[in-house]
């Protein structure tokens, strides 16, 4: 496994100059890549993103979800060019893949189960973002969330029916542990539902802070990744520095650490514990 860091640890969006202050404190915790959320494809300076990226030696993971008025069903091309955008940063960024809420609007909810006209407009746009994704050299993954996000994907198996209804190669499957505690039966359970499919995971505490310091049993998350052989990043999520934008779909209005720095020096080094103890440890990241 390979350590990442979601950049929600230390600002709201990407800002070179704060990740140019923490570069080398987060090389020598460990971290080998870094997501950063496209809120507004288009507007982030790629080229930029790569050079710091090739100059730290980290890998950059974008990932993002569809705004509300981006929504498959009754705007699908509105919701295409947003991902369309989205994939061009992925690119400018260098990066290999685009992740998250690919498919839907975080905090939309119907209240019942998803109705087969969504599942066809869900199944219409990922066919066409996995294909925009794929004549760019990318992939393109889903991220199941809990059922006060959405109502369309709540589990690892429901993710795994929308890619076999796809087809699609390049589409992959992205568990995050917050959701998994509330959605699955168990985490291996999660894992094993995912199969070859799963391509990323977040590592995320159920009050969305630092890692330990919660109810998740990390010690079930790291066996369940080594039972399946996870070889890919597992990234810490916490919501340090929530953006507007999404903070009102995930619900977050108060701090989720008592001191913001705690997510990073506590959470990274106990994370690296957890699953060493598993006999599943992080790779050590190489600085040459």
């Amino acid at each position: 496994m390979k350590l990442g860091l979601h950049t929600f640890a230390f600002a709201q969006e990407w800002d070179e100059q704060v990740f140019r202050d923490q570069a080398t404190r987060l090389q020598n915790l460990g971290v080998a890549a870094l997501e950063i959320p496209l809120l507004n494809p288009g507007t982030i300076n790629c080229a930029a993103v790569r050079r710091f990226a090739q100059e730290f030696k980290f890998e950059i993971v974008p990932s993002l979800g569809l705004p509300k008025e981006c929504d498959v069903e009754s705007d699908p091309e509105m919701a295409l060019a947003f991902i369309e955008r989205a994939l061009n940063d992925c690119v400018g960024m260098g990066a290999a893949a685009l992740s998250g809420v690919t498919y839907g609007t975080i905090g939309k909810t119907s209240g019942a189960a998803p109705t087969q006209k969504e599942l066809d407009a869900t199944t219409r746009h990922l066919e066409r973002a996995s294909k925009a994704a794929a004549n760019l050299g990318l992939r393109l993954g889903i991220e199941p969330c809990n059922r006060y996000e959405t109502h369309i994907m709540n589990t690892a198996k429901q993710a795994a029916e929308f890619i076999e209804r796809v087809g699609a190669d390049n589409l992959f499957i992205h568990l995050d542990t917050y959701h998994m505690n509330i959605e699955e039966s168990g985490f291996l359970n999660g894992f094993t539902e995912a199969g070859d499919k799963l391509g990323y995971v977040h590592l995320s505490e159920a009050n969305r802070g630092t890692p330990g310091q919660g109810t998740i049993d990390w010690a079930d998350v790291f066996d369940g990744l080594k039972k399946i052989n996870y070889a890919g990043y597992a990234t810490l999520e916490a919501m340090n520095y929530i953006a507007p934008e999404i903070a009102t779909g995930l619900a977050i209005w108060r701090p989720v650490a008592a001191e913001r720095l705690d997510v990073v020096e506590l959470g990274l080094p106990f994370l690296q514990a957890q699953a060493a103890q598993a006999a599943h440890p992080f790779r050590k990241r190489h600085l040459q």
